[in-house]
């Protein structure tokens, strides 16, 4: 296919800020281009302050869905006609599917998240989780998590305004799914020490860490990764952070957020195409680490 923007090209985008190292693009553009699929997928740099705007002109221009990174996907929320239950249950949206002029939030951080898990060779279904942030992608992890049977997940977060909200997602999410899972203060480090110790898998769904300020790590204390411990940290720029470091040196298996970029991208993929993203081929092209 000689593969150009046409005038019946659809549309698809991501939205957050910053947005410059995202290889969504490359991603997405390269499996329309493999299909043979005439669409684009370009990504606007957009914060808090400028989301309504953003979503009013790119509904106005007919886009067909768009993906939503840090810090957008819980302020998505009230410009939105409609959840799905994934969505409605983790409180945040990564996905949008316009359908009929709706605009429809899913999330697919999660099932992105866990097959990633299991790419990287690991079964964590029946274990405990501990879980760093209570943000849009944490709770994402958090709520396919425990839906695929994880039975026991602790999320630490910093003790502010939005705690109540944080308790009350714990609540309904435990309720619903039969997980237990317990909201506990960062800033505690015997908590933490003690949550890490009955762990299987900590896994850092924040944004300390992240380029530029990668000379930062969630965890006060590098002694607290016991050996063995998998450590998954879900950024990707830079592919090593901090955290990874101290989990190498700790003989701590870990891996990085490529693959569940990766996974959470293919699903979106079929949302608005109906069609398999070719993973294995993308995987190859760009994720190779």
């Amino acid at each position: 296919m000689n593969y150009e923007i046409t005038g019946k090209t659809k549309l698809t985008a991501l939205l957050g800020s910053p947005i410059a190292h995202s290889i969504s693009p490359q991603m997405h553009n390269e499996s329309f281009r493999l299909l043979g699929l005439d669409y684009v997928y370009l990504a606007f740099d957009v914060t808090p302050d400028k989301l309504q705007e953003a979503v009013i002109g790119l509904k106005a221009v007919g886009i067909c869905g768009f993906n939503l990174t840090m810090p957008l996907k819980v302020h998505i929320l009230p410009y939105l006609d409609e959840l799905t239950p994934a969505a409605r249950l983790a409180n945040a949206v990564n996905t949008v599917i316009v359908r009929d002029g709706r605009l429809i939030g899913h999330t697919t951080d999660g099932v992105g998240y866990m097959h990633s898990v299991a790419d990287a060779g690991y079964d964590i279904i029946g274990k405990k989780m501990t879980l760093l942030g209570a943000g849009g992608a944490a709770t994402a992890i958090c709520v396919q998590a425990a839906l695929d049977g994880v039975s026991s997940i602790d999320m630490f977060k910093r003790q502010n305004s939005s705690w109540e909200n944080a308790e009350e997602f714990c609540q309904r999410v435990a309720a619903e799914t039969g997980c237990r899972i317990r909201l506990l203060d960062i800033e505690n480090t015997a908590l933490l020490a003690d949550s890490i110790a009955d762990s299987v898998i900590l896994t850092n769904a924040t944004s300390v860490g992240m380029a530029p300020e990668s000379a930062r790590s969630p965890v006060p204390d590098p002694a607290l990764l016991h050996e063995g411990l998998i450590v998954s940290d879900i950024i990707y720029n830079p592919r090593e952070t901090l955290l990874m470091r101290q989990a190498k040196e700790q003989n701590c298996p870990c891996f990085n957020g490529m693959y569940m970029l990766l996974y959470q991208g293919a699903a979106a993929f079929k949302c608005w195409t109906g069609q398999e993203m070719p993973a294995d081929i993308i995987k190859e092209k760009f994720f190779s680490q």
